[in-house]
């Protein structure tokens, strides 16, 4: 979603959510982007991890508009959990994925990825694409388990049209979505994200989703220069929440980790 449009809800969800499943799960997805975006704050003294948000763990390349073409990148699905002090009975999630803009660009986003549930212990997966202001939509017939091999990719055909595309290699499964919308992309923000999504007014409590590495991730120029995360400066979040900082990111070569703490 995009992260600086409008100021966060403070406050986290009751950790004793009600099951949502099915349709109640598509519809909590379909409105959480749209509920609106998150501030950050700059951690001045800590050049490792410049920025703590409420939302997005991972890296962000920032670059002129106009710059980037696709970003890419390959994850191992997680096997969520109940975080330490949580409700057996209740609803835990996150979502991993790739997009272009959103942070510094206002006005649209286009990104695709993966949610994973643990809602009262039993997990669940849902693989979606979006071009915000637009909402989050499913991919029909694409399923995940622990331990898959997942790779995302998003293209931007021109500033308002794109594709999505995610590939479940260990299942050997690969669905595209081309993309049209009248909110056109600045295409100067290139992200590998781990989120703690909206549900409705507030964030979903997160999962304890473990350690998730983007590995063979790069952004890709519209010159057709290959970016790596590593390089030009990239810009490093970590989720704070409630005083609380909840995940380590890192950046190395081609590969992205957040490992929840």
């Amino acid at each position: 979603m995009l992260l600086s449009t409008i100021l966060v809800q403070a406050l986290l969800a009751a950790v004793g959510l009600a099951l949502p499943s099915g349709k109640t799960r598509l519809d909590n997805r379909v409105t959480r982007r749209a509920s609106g975006a998150h501030t950050f704050r700059t951690i001045a003294s800590n050049s490792t991890h410049a920025s703590y948000s409420p939302s997005w763990s991972g890296v962000v390349l920032h670059a002129p508009a106009g710059t980037w073409r696709s970003v890419t990148g390959t994850f191992v699905v997680p096997a969520p959990k109940v975080p330490t002090g949580g409700s057996a009975s209740g609803t835990y999630a996150a979502s991993a994925w790739v997009g272009i803009d959103g942070d510094t660009c206002t006005t649209a986003i286009l990104q695709t990825g993966v949610d994973f549930y643990v809602e009262s212990g039993t997990v669940s997966y849902d693989g979606w694409y979006e071009w915000y202001p637009d909402y989050a939509y499913d991919f029909a017939g694409l399923t995940f388990s622990a331990g898959d091999s997942v790779t995302l990719t998003v293209t931007a055909l021109s500033k308002t049209s794109g594709t999505a595309t995610i590939t479940n290699n260990s299942k050997g499964k690969t669905v595209t979505k081309q993309i049209t919308s009248t909110a056109a992309l600045c295409e100067q923000d290139a992200e590998w994200i781990v989120e703690s999504f909206d549900d409705g007014s507030s964030l979903v409590p997160v999962a304890n989703f473990g350690t998730i590495t983007f590995t063979n991730a790069y952004a890709t120029t519209n010159n057709g220069t290959i970016v790596y995360p590593s390089s030009g400066n990239p810009t490093l979040y970590d989720i704070e929440q409630s005083g609380k900082v909840l995940t380590s990111a890192s950046t190395s070569g081609s590969s992205v980790t957040v490992s929840y703490v």
